[in-house]
């Protein structure tokens, strides 16, 4: 595989987790309305995919052991942005949660910069512009200011501060096995759940009636979707610009607001369509003006 084709390969691979990410919030609601308590419901989805990918582990533990401390502090950055955002789901509406989220091209772009020495182009600008106004727009702008309002949009807040951090480090470390950060993806953040629930909510532990009820379709969901769609957003940020990344995964955005209106009651009128069309046009913008300058190019060159 050359070059442009791996680089296409990545960025369809960030489309493709981002709309896995849209509909990550079905199943994590899911659980906690079969009553089990927030924290624990998200230490059991995480264990999950810690338990499927346990046959990976073993054959892959020596490539784990020499991926070394590094190959950890990534796994753990990304685990924990996965939990805050998980419990963001919880504890406030899902396009809010998303949409904090993906404030992650903001702290990318300005953190590749300082770490990557990547240099801000005009498309990225004009790109973090429209995904702030679609977002904006979405949040109220026109009604109300807005800001974060809960627990839970701090976290959707956080999560994409701690994401994009993480893909700085992929990016940066490229070297390491998305497989291998994979499996400490999940494994990361099963612990940091299981903490939270030790210090938080240890008297609230699920009956393991209510667990097994929850556990085949879990499995099943964790097996077609969520492992598939996690490697795609680990995979997919080693061979492109981590502000391109959060960029192109806002398709989550689009999967989520509209599953959110259809599953979760929650609005979907013209102001949150047209924030969405802002938050496309910001997805596409710099993958296409690279296309339409390289297409060009080879024109030039023919003549």
């Amino acid at each position: 595989m050359n070059k442009w084709s791996t680089i296409a390969l990545a960025r369809f691979a960030c489309l493709y987790a981002g709309a896995i990410w849209g509909i990550f919030w079905i199943p994590v609601r899911a659980i906690n309305d079969a009553g089990i308590h927030g924290l624990w419901s998200s230490a059991i989805w995480f264990a999950a995919p810690t338990i499927l990918l346990l046959p990976v582990t073993i054959l892959r533990f020596k490539s784990i052991k020499n991926g070394g401390i590094s190959l950890q502090i990534t796994a753990i950055l990304s685990g924990v942005a996965l939990l805050c955002y998980t419990l963001a789901f919880l504890y406030t509406d899902v396009v809010r949660a998303m949409l904090l989220f993906y404030l992650t091209p903001v702290w990318s772009t300005l953190l590749a910069a300082i770490i990557l020495n990547e240099t801000i182009t005009w498309q990225r600008i004009l790109a973090i512009i429209l995904a702030l106004m679609g977002m904006l727009i979405i949040f109220g702008l026109g009604r109300n200011f807005p800001i974060p309002k809960n627990v839970g949009d701090w976290l959707g807040i956080l999560s994409g501060i701690i994401w994009a951090i993480a893909t700085i480090r992929i990016r940066k470390h490229e070297g390491h096995s998305a497989v291998d950060m994979t499996i400490g993806f999940f494994f990361w953040s099963m612990i940091a759940s299981l903490i939270l629930c030790y210090f938080l909510a240890s008297n609230q532990l699920p009956s393991i009636e209510k667990i097994i009820g929850v556990l085949p379709w879990l499995f099943t969901f964790m097996a077609v979707f969520v492992i598939p769609g996690a490697f795609a957003s680990l995979w997919g940020p080693k061979y492109i610009s981590p502000g391109l990344v959060g960029l192109l995964m806002m398709t989550e955005i689009i999967f989520g607001s509209i599953t959110a209106a259809l599953f979760a009651n929650e609005p979907f009128g013209i102001r949150e369509s047209l924030g969405i069309i802002l938050i496309i046009s910001a997805s596409v913008l710099e993958p296409l003006s690279e296309i339409i300058k390289t297409r060009f190019g080879r024109i030039s060159s023919a003549d």
